[in-house]
């Protein structure tokens, strides 16, 4: 089954579908969401693409990332995905959503209207390896040092979402 995006203007208004590759190739502005789960210790959880994915595979990101269907809410879409991926239900709070645009390589760009969301999960995971290589959990300190000192080995927009996330939520 072909995947299509849902493309909206900044306001969230929806224009029309598309085909996700096409989207990601023109660089048309669409619906996304992205989830970060902590542990009860505080630590984020995330995950490691597929060595497969057709761009930015093996790089670090946040526990879940991912389009809506049409007429399918942020909310149900960021739950669908998370046992898509992961294999786990988790109660998720939406935080904030903003837009942004970056280059992901190949020639791909995501250009998304984000909504993010929150959660706790403390128990196991079923990953699908088509879409998830390896998850961890890591402390906010570690996490920001990692990234300072290894930006290559993390997502374009988990750095960018990671920016707003501490921005909006007054983490330092």
């Amino acid at each position: 089954m072909e995947e299509r995006v849902v493309l909206v203007n900044p306001q969230d208004e929806i224009l029309g579908l598309m085909e996700k590759m096409q989207a990601h190739e023109n660089a048309l502005l669409h619906r996304a969401f992205s989830v970060f789960l902590f542990n009860d210790k505080g630590e984020m959880l995330l995950q490691q693409r597929a060595a497969g994915k057709y761009h930015s595979p093996l790089q670090w990101t946040n526990a879940c990332c991912s389009h809506p269907r049409e007429n399918e809410s942020y909310l149900d879409a960021a739950k669908r995905r998370l046992q898509e991926e992961l294999g786990i239900s988790a109660e998720l709070t939406e935080r904030f959503n903003f837009l942004y645009k970056a280059d992901v390589g190949q020639g791909l760009w995501e250009h998304e209207l984000d909504y993010v969301f929150t959660g706790e999960y403390n128990g196991d995971f079923t990953l699908n390896p088509e879409e998830v290589a390896d998850i961890k959990y890591i402390s906010i300190n570690e996490l920001k040092r990692e990234i300072e000192e290894f930006p290559e080995r993390y997502t374009e927009w988990f750095k960018i979402i990671w920016d707003e996330y501490r921005n909006h939520l007054e983490i330092s």
